[in-house]
């Protein structure tokens, strides 16, 4: 943030109290805005998005810091109860490692982890957080999986020894931060 940038803000809303770290905050959540997301859809395509003054600077700017915090910190949050079906396989023992791709349902209610572990009770709002063209679990279901380059025979495997669980804790991380992510950007003024 320039400091003509926060001489503007400042002068604009006539509080000298509004730091660089609230202008940042105050974008972070204009750029989660839906009617701004909307209204300037065609132009975050193809430029760098224009930040407008909204009527409620701090309604944006302590909302944009609880959203930044979340985001930063998604490791850290409890992951949201989901419920661990335990499939019967005659091959393999149970497992919470993803061992090829995960799968979402096609109701997008349930993620089957792998032959032995589905998760169940996934809430519709998980899906309302796009990161893009899609939800934050479905880019984390779409990443999050194991692969060998046919060439190189380097094996990619996303699972952490350290901590069998990992995947199953962040996809409930991941449903925890959209969910709260949707409630926060619900909650912000309009445009």
């Amino acid at each position: 943030i320039t400091d003509w940038a926060l001489k503007h803000f400042r002068e604009h809303y006539g509080d000298e109290k509004i730091t660089k770290w609230d202008i940042f905050y105050y974008v972070y959540a204009v750029l989660h805005h839906p009617e701004y997301r909307a209204k300037y859809a065609e132009n975050l395509k193809r430029a760098l998005p224009r930040i407008p003054l909204a009527k409620d600077f701090w309604g944006f700017a302590k909302p944009g810091q609880e959203l930044a915090r979340l985001h930063i910190d998604y490791e850290k949050v409890d992951p949201s109860a989901l419920k661990e079906i335990e499939l019967e396989h005659p091959e393999k023992k149970f497992s919470y490692s993803v061992e090829e791709k995960m799968r979402l349902s096609k109701d997008r209610k349930s993620l089957k982890v792998n032959e032995t572990l589905t998760l169940a009770g996934i809430p519709p709002e998980a899906f309302e957080y796009r990161l893009g063209n899609r939800s934050a679990l479905e880019w984390v279901v779409d990443q999050y999986h194991v692969t060998e380059d046919k060439q190189s025979g380097i094996r990619s495997d996303p699972n952490r020894t350290d901590d069998p669980e990992y995947i199953v804790k962040l996809v409930g991380r991941v449903i925890h931060v959209s969910l709260e992510t949707v409630r926060i950007v619900k909650s912000l003024p309009p445009m």
